[in-house]
């Protein structure tokens, strides 16, 4: 294998794209799976990011069979011959079109939330996905982006079929590829880790990019001003990596504790953390365990560790220029939603709020009695064994104001549709609610 995950494939491709640097370039990632990778070509380029939303047009009876493509704006490409030789009348045609376009405008509104799709007249348009193994969409895609004005089209991908490029024809302009095997079978094949990618990662990589300044690869600003950049936290003898982002007029900051292994980069935080962001809330994510600690399991389950890293990053976060002035709360997820709750309980800790998501708060054990921090419990209503862990959990927050929030339909990664948003509309009230200078926390003695 090549690659550890998408965000690793983004990283050497990258490497491979510095002479686009500086130029008028705007990167387009395939989604689902190209985004992540995309993601991490327009951080190294200081590029803007977008999607290319694509739907094939196939043959009626032969779905399979591409007659042709659509794209956002009304964009068309149409091969002729194949609907002549298939004998697809034009109303039939009409047909397919409608609804492929009912699809993807229905995805443009997911993923941007009703932004507008970045511009490309005259501009180079980079497209990105994970891999090709027949390269269909990503041939359709580079058309699309030609078609929408697009100056200049690239094909970037981390690995491809060997005699790809000579099947690409005049699509690109250009195709650059770090790996391409005789033994191609599948692009999976090539990753460590090569898990689906939801929507949710979709919407997080492009809010993500939204909040980073084009041009620039890391930003740094006063309090005073919008802030989004790249921190190493300071956790005892470690340097442990994270992301910062302060909104303007920002009235809190909220330090994620992510569980079950999962990095800064978990898709469903990020998404968590854009809304907050939107809401005037400032966000910390953060790497709780070192790559070498995340191999040994037992890191995970350790609430005690997680907790000492959390309240480690706290006290490095109230050093810095944003946090000045700033109430401070958690939002926790699986595991360390018990690290949450165990931090938050630390004597002279003074936590505006505490949230947790889909979370082990019977984790946090005996500690659970000390925690004095507003707290919010949500679980899906159908993750029925972590539902009754909450409840016993909540019955001992005994000096804290509490509520547990139960999102109908959901399961453990609250993954089914919508369910995420409310999560998210959930956090966002619970903060805003609690993390007012007036509802701020006094000391504890």
């Amino acid at each position: 294998m090549f690659f550890m995950d998408r965000r690793d494939a983004g990283r050497q491709l990258a490497g491979r794209l510095k002479q686009l640097r500086g130029s008028d370039v705007v990167v387009l990632g395939l989604p689902r799976g190209g985004v992540p990778v995309a993601g991490e070509v327009a951080r190294v380029l200081g590029a803007p990011l977008d999607v290319c939303l694509v739907r094939k047009l196939g043959v009626p009876f032969q779905p399979e069979v591409a007659m042709g493509a659509i794209g956002e704006g009304d964009v068309r490409v149409f091969n002729e011959e194949v609907a002549r030789a298939a004998g697809v009348a034009s109303d039939e045609l009409a047909v397919v079109e409608a609804r492929e376009k009912e699809v993807l405008d229905g995805r443009a509104r997911r993923y941007r939330g009703g932004r507008e799709p970045v511009r490309l007249d005259g501009r180079t348009a980079l497209v990105v996905d994970d891999g090709v193994a027949t390269g269909a969409t990503a041939r359709a895609a580079c058309r699309i982006a030609r078609a929408r004005g697009a100056a200049r089209v690239v094909l970037a991908v981390p690995v491809a079929p060997r005699d790809f490029a000579s099947r690409l024809g005049s699509d690109a302009d250009e195709f650059v590829c770090l790996h391409a095997p005789y033994d191609f079978y599948a692009v999976g094949q090539y990753y460590a880790e090569f898990s689906q990618v939801d929507d949710a990662e979709v919407v997080a990589c492009l809010e993500e990019a939204l909040r980073r300044p084009v041009g620039t690869r890391r930003t740094e600003r006063g309090p005073a001003g919008p802030a989004d950049r790249e921190v190493d936290v300071r956790a005892g003898p470690l340097m442990l990596r994270g992301r910062l982002a302060r909104p303007e007029d920002a009235i809190g900051i909220v330090v994620f504790a992510h569980g079950s292994g999962s990095s800064r980069h978990s898709p469903r935080n990020q998404y968590v953390a854009a809304g907050l962001n939107r809401a005037g809330l400032g966000t910390l994510l953060f790497d709780l365990l070192t790559e070498e600690e995340e191999t040994d399991r037992a890191n995970v389950f350790d609430t005690g560790l997680l907790a000492r890293r959390l309240t480690d990053a706290t006290a490095w976060l109230r050093e810095q220029p944003e946090a000045q002035g700033l109430a401070l709360g958690y939002f926790g997820a699986s595991t360390g939603a018990a690290a949450a709750l165990w931090a938050a309980a630390e004597p002279g800790a003074q936590i505006a709020a505490v949230v947790s998501r889909g979370g082990r708060p019977d984790l946090a054990g005996p500690r659970l009695p000390a925690v004095t921090a507003p707290t919010l419990l949500i679980v899906g209503g159908d993750d029925l064994l972590v539902l009754d862990l909450n409840r016993q959990a909540q019955a001992r927050l005994l000096r804290c104001e509490n509520e547990l929030a139960v999102v109908p339909g959901a399961t453990h990664l609250f993954e089914e549709p919508g369910t995420l948003d409310e999560v998210t509309d959930l956090a966002r009230h619970w903060f805003t609610d609690h993390m007012t200078p007036a509802a701020r926390p006094t000391p504890r003695f």
